[in-house]
């Protein structure tokens, strides 16, 4: 070979090493990992991908469909990430995933808010006795009833458990700001967390709550003991003594979840807040002590029967007792062998105690008779055994 082709062909090896060496790196799929590229072809449910010029993909059936429906705005010349499933199929084609490749984001999106702490949207798709589960691309995630938040917690008469999955039953296809508070890499599962999403607001707010402050909120919960209202991530208790002036019977006849209600703080110990709704009106006992004065004769409705006597309603806020001393001048051991719920009955006021919210009343002294003065009574009945004789003498 001559010198001149010698040197022709080193030039062209020269040529070659150089744009091998300048060009970008050829990356050939591999499975378990994500691709770029650009979607050339879509027929029902097959999207073609040109990958880089190297080779083509194919997204088939279900690994087309992913939590952000993707293949419904997808259109030719658009740039899409894959995750690749297969290197080469029977057709020479790379097997591609949207739905895995969504998976692969979600999960890595979720692990960063474990890592950061930080608070991440989550919406609730099923619930059980235990609390609300969901799903996002194949990954599974749990809120258990004590992470929730107190507007959202289920309170209920005697923790009934059917009761507590129909309240969460409710909370269906709402979104909630969570925390991620454990992460199991094995199964894909998460431990998810309202109430911890909440900590840093509930901190703040609790700090800045002093008693006697005005505060406006929702009825979270019902009770046989009260009624719980939430505010700025805050939850106190109404008890049933702090509802009304008057005899609470039922706490559900003063409002129901999810009702707008402006209470008072009247305690905080810790992160146990009390409240008063009652304390926001005039206390009617004030009232009560120029109304109701003793000796006067009233009438009302008997409303509840206790062991110790039975309670008369004077209003719609003022009630008095009847004790059972006070019934009848026979002595009895229970109130309802006389009187009945709903029964209209006349009493006297015997005692009146505005500062303990108390008013006496009594029935027997409707039937006793008046006291005579002992020194007149027997004058006149000295009187009444002379009489007689007296007269018999004049005749």
């Amino acid at each position: 070979m001559s010198t001149q082709m010698t040197k022709i062909f080193g030039d062209e090896n020269e040529v070659m090493e150089t744009l091998m060496k300048e060009s970008p790196e050829i990356v050939f799929p591999q499975p378990g990992t994500l691709i770029e590229g650009t979607v050339t072809d879509i027929h029902k449910n097959k999207i073609l991908v040109d990958l880089g010029g190297i080779t083509t993909g194919i997204i088939a059936g279900k690994e087309s469909h992913d939590s952000h429906n993707t293949v419904e705005e997808l259109k030719p010349g658009d740039k899409i990430s894959a995750y690749i499933i297969e290197s080469e199929n029977p057709d020479g084609l790379v097997v591609l995933s949207l739905r895995r490749a969504s998976q692969e984001k979600s999960w890595k999106m979720f692990v960063d808010a474990y890592e950061e702490g930080d608070v991440i949207q989550a919406t609730a798709n099923e619930a059980n006795k235990g609390g609300l589960l969901l799903e996002v691309d194949g990954i599974k995630g749990f809120i258990p009833v004590s992470q929730l938040a107190p507007m959202h917690y289920p309170r209920v008469n005697g923790a009934d458990s059917n009761l507590i999955l129909k309240r969460l039953q409710d909370l269906i296809g709402k979104t909630f700001d969570v925390k991620v508070i454990n992460v199991d890499h094995d199964n894909g599962k998460l431990i998810l967390s309202e109430k911890a999403a909440m900590r840093e607001q509930r901190e703040k707010s609790l700090g800045k709550l002093k008693v006697g402050q005005k505060i406006k909120g929702e009825i979270s919960g019902i009770v046989k003991f009260g009624i719980f209202v939430a505010f700025n991530g805050l939850e106190g208790l109404v008890h049933i003594s702090e509802i009304a002036w008057g005899h609470v019977k039922d706490p559900a006849e003063f409002g129901k979840i999810g009702d707008q209600v402006e209470v008072l703080v009247i305690g905080i110990e810790g992160e146990k807040i009390s409240l008063s709704m009652k304390r926001l009106v005039p206390d009617p006992w004030v009232e009560a002590a120029k109304t109701f004065k003793i000796g006067t004769i009233v009438e009302g409705e008997i409303n509840k029967i206790t062991q110790f006597g039975a309670f008369m309603k004077l209003n719609d806020e003022i009630n008095g007792l009847i004790h059972l001393s006070e019934i009848t001048d026979e002595q009895i051991e229970d109130a309802s062998s006389v009187l009945k719920v709903g029964e209209k009955v006349k009493a006297k006021i015997i005692s009146v105690d505005p500062d303990e919210h108390r008013i006496g009343l009594s029935i027997k002294a409707l039937t006793e008779k008046p006291k005579k003065n002992d020194k007149k009574d027997k004058e006149e009945d000295k009187a009444d055994e002379n009489k007689p004789e007296k007269e018999e003498e004049e005749k």
